[in-house]
């Protein structure tokens, strides 16, 4: 299964008010379990960034000159191809699927239908109910180092909430599995597969002697060799 742990910053908090994207990140994960892949980009929003955004961001106009708009294909294309058919996960994932197709709108591209999209903070919200479920909320709840979280940052806050979504999809423990398809132990519907059977039965290693030597010690255990009948190899 492929994900795709997204995250924007924005110029203010209203996409149908005129605030534009400053900042993209996205880290590809495939079965809960990032795979090195990410995609960032600083953008030229056209407009001044607010200066609640700067608090928060540390992202200045200055930083932003001669960065490509949203609709250079250094973005738009690059971001579409990154993202693919992927599902994709946002923290409040309201928030960054309306910027992202406010963008796409604008560029003249199909918007993603929010069927696609995950809120990792309504799922958090619904395992851990009246605690709190912002990223840094969690990522004190998993032990999860956010020290470098400064300021907030598209990337990396894709990063953390790539490490967010697997403990809230069961750890890393998931991804442990034997049976060397994709390392997760649930089907399509989230039910837990049946273990894998050998497709034949192995043969004893035991020798004919050791079978008759086994049946003489449980005979002179018990006085006969009802129990060994019923638990002999074969």
């Amino acid at each position: 299964m492929r994900q795709i742990m997204f995250d924007v910053e924005t110029t203010g908090l209203f996409h149908d008010q005129g605030d534009r994207i400053i900042e993209i990140g996205a880290v590809e994960c495939l079965n809960f379990m990032p795979t090195g892949e990410t995609f960032q980009a600083y953008v030229d929003p056209g407009r001044s960034v607010s200066k609640e955004t700067i608090e928060i961001t540390g992202i200045t106009d200055d930083d932003l000159v001669g960065k490509p708009k949203f609709e250079s294909p250094d973005i738009v294309d690059k971001l579409l191809t990154f993202i693919g058919d992927g599902e994709i996960v946002a923290h409040n994932a309201k928030f960054d699927h309306g910027f992202l197709n406010m963008e796409l709108k604008r560029a003249g591209y199909d918007q993603i239908p929010y069927e696609r999209w995950i809120d990792s903070a309504a799922v958090a919200r619904s395992k851990f109910p009246g605690s709190p479920a912002s990223l840094d909320a969690l990522c004190k709840r998993f032990n999860i180092n956010s020290d470098a979280r400064t300021f907030h940052g598209a990337l990396l806050d894709s990063q953390l909430l790539a490490e967010v979504w697997l403990e809230l999809n069961g750890g890393r423990h998931r991804t442990f599995s034997f049976d060397g398809n994709d390392g997760s132990d649930l089907d399509e519907t989230g039910k837990r597969r049946a273990a894998r059977q050998r497709p034949n039965k192995l043969q004893s290693r035991l020798t004919n002697d050791e079978i008759s030597r086994h049946r003489e010690f449980i005979a002179g255990l018990s006085g006969n060799s009802r129990w060994f009948e019923t638990q002999a190899p074969d």
